[in-house]
């Protein structure tokens, strides 16, 4: 089979298409073969192994210890493994696995559920990560509520277009930070005010919101609690920095210390792939409530390009590569 290979840390050029054995599902496991994977901006990290944080974290030290990079996926199940009687070889599924980017994949079933039966491979495949990322962040994290004032930076992202959805689903009013050019988009999949940082400043005293989900990862802890009301909860998604050692990670680590110390909740997230939360988009998705935002589409062979481009920052909604 055909797959994108990483045998060092490096930028997204040490990507290779390469030959690979096809991957034998295991008990427990179903191989799927393929059709699209997502890239989010974690692929970014994994490819280069910075921050030196992620290689503590078991990743591998020196070089990779997964060579096929990729998470995010949708396809067809192929072959079911031992004690699997969930799913049948021909069952179209989404979720996550460890290398995506190939035409083979092994997949866990409590990795992964029957694709939304609306959504084409290449939507189902720019779901998993990231809206799982935003469903944990605004219904477990922050645990948000009808009517609350939401406000969600970095709403034309990959995080970002699914959190508006969702908080609207769960009946908030829904605020989204971006740029210029992503005003209209965000408007248009149901943010209720968006904010042109370009232009104003979100944190500059006129409006105060009861749950802040930062996805954007450059904002100051203070910025954000100037927007926060006294009680309110922030929820900090990842980060980007340019610290070689904890990149963006720093403020989250800084939240967790002052949280004991100030009225307002702050918290890290840090997602986990459930199979009960892909049930749960799954049905928001075939309800009409969720749609996949696709920025562009790359060729598998074309990986190092599309992880590129997304670490950019520029990307509106998620990019996807066909295989």
């Amino acid at each position: 089979m055909k797959a994108m290979v990483q045998n060092t840390y490096g930028s997204p050029d040490v990507l290779e298409f390469s030959d690979l054995e096809r991957p034998v599902a295991g008990p427990g496991e179903v191989l799927v073969r393929v059709h699209a994977a997502g890239v989010d901006p974690g692929v970014w990290h994994l490819t280069t192994g910075l921050p030196y944080l992620a290689r503590l974290m078991g990743y591998g030290l020196r070089a990779p210890k997964a060579r096929v990079r990729g998470l995010d996926f949708a396809g067809c199940v192929e072959v079911v493994g031992a004690d699997v009687t969930r799913f049948q070889p021909g069952d179209d599924v989404f979720g996550t696995c460890e290398g995506s980017f190939a035409e083979y994949a092994c997949v866990r079933v409590d990795r992964c559920a029957p694709k939304p039966a609306n959504l084409t491979y290449a939507q189902a495949a720019a779901v998993p990560i990231s809206a799982v990322t935003a469903l944990q962040g605004l219904r477990d994290a922050a645990k948000v509520q009808p009517g609350q004032r939401v406000l969600v930076i970095g709403a034309a992202g990959g995080v970002g277009t699914f959190a508006v959805q969702l908080a609207k689903t769960f009946g908030a009013h829904v605020t989204g930070v971006c740029s210029t050019e992503k005003t209209d988009l965000v408007r248009s999949i149901g943010a209720d005010e968006v904010i042109d940082y370009t232009r104003a400043d979100f944190a500059d005293g006129k409006h105060h919101y009861e749950v802040i989900l930062d996805t954007a990862g450059n904002r100051s802890l203070s910025q954000l609690r100037r927007a926060l009301r006294p009680r309110g909860i922030l929820v900090i998604v990842g980060g980007e920095g340019p610290g070689r050692l904890f990149g963006g990670v720093d403020r989250v680590l800084r939240a967790l210390l002052l949280a004991p110390f100030v009225s307002q909740r702050l918290r890290g997230l840090f997602a986990a792939q459930r199979q009960e939360d892909l049930e749960f988009l799954r049905q928001a998705a075939e309800n009409g409530e969720l749609t996949p935002v696709i920025d562009r589409t790359y060729p598998l062979n074309e990986a190092a390009d599309a992880i590129r481009y997304v670490h950019k920052g520029h990307a509106r909604g998620k990019v996807v590569l066909t295989v």
